[in-house]
């Protein structure tokens, strides 16, 4: 079936409906790769015995050491048959999902410069030495001068060879893999978090910064047999579930002894937006906050409030010294940009990139470029090159009030903001499993690193990842003798959680909160599990049990204590007693939490537990979920102009996620089914936004629209007529 993209979109109404006569949707087009998990290894030939009965199916790759499993191509009921008739050795099936790839400054907030004086037990100062990371990207470049004395190899996934270089290819080049392995261990003109850390390179997402199940699969499966003692994927999809293929095999390397670090994704700031690997239960889950930044805020004439404004990455610094006048520049097309010169243009994003935007007004004498967003809430990007004029975005609320107040006087005001979550960092917690993710945040904004040929700024929770591989890099360095779990323990126990406002942000939106290496590093008692889910209501007085490991690591004697929690109406806790352990020593200690549900405000509850190790306090993040309200299972569809252009961008939002989503397309005259604009499955919960490209399109006309979304056998639908193709007027 034809894929298409819509050249121009008209919503001429937007409603949740049940209509008279029904729009009869096909069955959306099954994935014809799937990758099968076992509850047991089997060799390669007793696959092929396995799966000899069903004759339009062949083998594509054998996993045995990040999966027990193996991957398969054929017709979609072939594929259930195999499942279904092989049920007690089959775990899963699951479909071959897409994954994409998700500075100093950085490197010396969670103290990774301070740390230098610190040493192992060889008397080497705390620099990664003798630590192995396996980056998991797009590829490294290994020739840049400030990573070719760390690259100690890899393997290429994607093409199947030992050359795990960046992509090369003309407009489909990639940098994220060296950006991610400048940050951990850059060792030049810039220094990462371990600078003195061996790098192998796995190359699983190819041009473009995109790659399949199969490919990060076969890396995480290398990056065991080469024995890695990190790994690190700064990649992900959006479904947030904690059994996908990939998650399971992040748990399977961290029971081989291999500390798996996996960003939380950038779907931000909506509950429920944490994506897989990023939902991993063993592997250490890392959102983003912000460094020490200086951000402008814009204030107008006869305004009392002031508008944030997020710069763009590559963009001059807001230091305006005066007030300019505000202008409305369109689109930012040259035609657009007339009586703009020493104003600051404010432009509505879509249709061409930022940078062509940026540019355009530069050259038609702009003192500073505004985007504000055709979609609801804000963004933040990055420009393709660095521009000598101030260029940031801003919410479309915020757009839309500014070009009411066009031709206005405006100033800038800078504030500085270090600490603060990043929006767009993913936030949890993970369906199923409840449990707080992400674990831990570290910056992930304003993030200069390697790529090559040069040095580049970017953001994202792809950025704040490498920074806790480096930092697990000077543990294990420190450490050599610690576990994975015992490593997580300790940069959870020791992390600062953070606030806005003088409120914490939400247990699963931080996690234990940023940070602090050195903190981890001197780290002598250890508590795990180091976050605590006390799972979802089940029934009338519900009661949790849970067990606490903690470990006395130090020299001395020490003493553990509990704080009890905020008093809160339908919460009941019942802590140990005070008890003291010897050196070496650890004990299991039991928590229990009743729950009267009749009383309990909200539907999630979360907190900190504070165990007292002596006189250093030891926060434990929980969480416990009340039954979810029946949310609709779709709504707020909007679908408006890309940043390229031939490209368009649409979001939806499903609250409760869904098996089956799809956009399908009938005729308004008779209700005749057209096709698909788009079709997904074991979609997230939260906020969906995809960019459609250019291929092939429906002919121009006017269309009726069924925004649909299935789970557990219901379906909620919106309608809404798009117009594809240029309208007459």
């Amino acid at each position: 079936m034809k894929k298409w993209t819509l050249l121009l979109v008209l919503i001429f109404s937007l409603q949740t409906t049940t209509s008279a006569r029904s729009l009869e949707t096909p069955p959306i087009p099954k994935e014809r790769i799937a990758i099968v998990v076992l509850d047991n290894p089997q060799s390669p030939q007793d696959i092929q015995l396995l799966i000899k009965p069903y004759k339009d199916i062949h083998l594509r790759h054998v996993f045995q050491e990040a999966i027990y499993g193996f991957s398969v191509e054929g017709n979609p009921e072939s594929i259930e048959k195999l499942a279904q008739q092989n049920s007690k050795q089959i775990i899963s099936v699951s479909p071959v999902n897409q994954y994409k790839a998700q500075g100093e400054e950085g490197v010396k907030i969670i103290g990774g410069e301070e740390i230098r004086g610190l040493f192992d037990k060889q008397n080497r100062r705390l620099t990664g030495k003798g630590v192995t990371v396996g980056v998991i990207d797009t590829g490294v470049d290994y020739t840049h001068p400030d990573l070719k004395r760390n690259f100690a190899g890899g393997r290429d996934l994607v093409d199947n060879d030992a050359d795990p270089m960046e992509t090369k290819t003309l407009g489909r080049a990639t940098v994220h893999g060296t950006h991610v392995a400048g940050i951990i261990a850059a060792n030049g003109k810039l220094k990462g978090v371990a600078p003195d850390a061996k790098i192998l390179a796995y190359r699983a997402l190819g041009p473009g910064g995109g790659g399949t199940t199969e490919n990060v699969l076969a890396a995480i499966e290398q990056a065991i047999k080469d024995k890695v003692d990190i790994m690190n994927l700064s990649l992900g999809n959006d479904i947030n579930g904690p059994d996908l293929p990939i998650s399971l095999a992040l748990n399977r390397a961290v029971d081989r002894g291999i500390v798996a670090i996996a960003a939380s994704g950038n779907s931000g700031p909506n509950v429920w937006t944490v994506g897989s690997p990023g939902t991993a239960s063993k592997a250490i889950s890392v959102g983003a906050s912000t460094p020490t930044i200086e951000v402008p805020y814009l204030l107008i004439e006869g305004m009392r409030d002031k508008l944030r404004i997020q710069p763009l990455e590559g963009s001059a610094n807001w230091d305006l010294d005066r007030s300019y006048s505000i202008v409305d520049g369109g689109i930012g097309t040259v035609g657009d940009l007339k009586d703009v010169m020493g104003k600051i243009v404010l432009i509505k994003r879509g249709k061409i990139t930022f940078s062509e935007k940026a540019k355009n007004a530069r050259d038609a004498g702009a003192k500073a470029v505004i985007i504000y967003n055709n979609l609801s809430g804000g963004f933040m990007g990055n420009l393709e090159e660095k521009i000598d004029i101030p260029v940031g975005s801003i919410t479309k609320k915020d757009g839309e009030l500014l070009k009411s107040k066009t031709n206005t006087l405006a100033t800038i005001n800078i504030s500085e903001e270090k600490d603060l979550l990043a929006d767009f960092s993913s936030r949890g917690p993970v369906t199923d499993t409840w449990e707080v993710k992400p674990d831990i945040v570290a910056p992930g904004v304003a993030i200069n690193s390697t790529i090559p040929g040069g040095y580049l700024s970017l953001q994202g929770t792809s950025m704040a990842a490498p920074h806790v591989a480096g930092a697990c890099a000077l543990i294990k360095q420190a450490h050599p003798e610690w576990t994975p779990d015992q490593i997580k323990a300790a940069l959870m126990n020791t992390a600062k959680p953070l606030e806005k406002n003088g409120k914490l942000y939400r247990t699963y939106e931080q996690g234990a909160g940023r940070i602090q290496v050195i903190e981890a590093v001197k780290a002598t008692s250890l508590v795990s599990p180091s976050s605590l889910r006390f799972g979802k209501f089940e029934s009338e007085g519900d009661n949790h049990k849970t067990f606490l490991h903690v470990e006395n690591l130090s020299d001395k004697p020490v003493r553990y204590t509990f704080d009890i929690p905020k008093q809160a109406d339908g919460l009941k806790w019942r802590f140990p007693l005070a008890f003291t352990l010897v050196p070496g020593e650890t004990r299991d200690v039991k928590l229990e939490l009743e729950v009267n549900p009749v009383e309990l405000k909200g539907k999630i509850h979360d907190g900190y537990l504070t165990i007292h190790a002596g006189a250093n306090p030891i926060q434990i993040p929980y969480i416990y979920v009340l039954e979810e309200p029946n949310y609709p299972r779709v709504m707020g569809f909007d679908f408006k102009d890309g940043d390229q252009q031939g490209t368009y961008r649409y979001e939806v939002y499903l609250p409760g996620g869904a098996e089956e989503f799809g956009i399908a397309l009938f005729n308004p005259d008779d209700f005749r089914f057209v096709g698909f604009l788009d079709t997904n499955q074991n979609v997230k919960k939260g906020l969906v936004s995809k960019v459609i490209t250019e291929e092939n399109l429906p002919p121009d006309g006017v269309y009726l629209a069924k925004v649909f979304a299935k789970k557990a056998g219901k379906e909620d639908f919106i309608e809404t007529m798009l117009v594809i193709g240029e309208v007459v007027r």
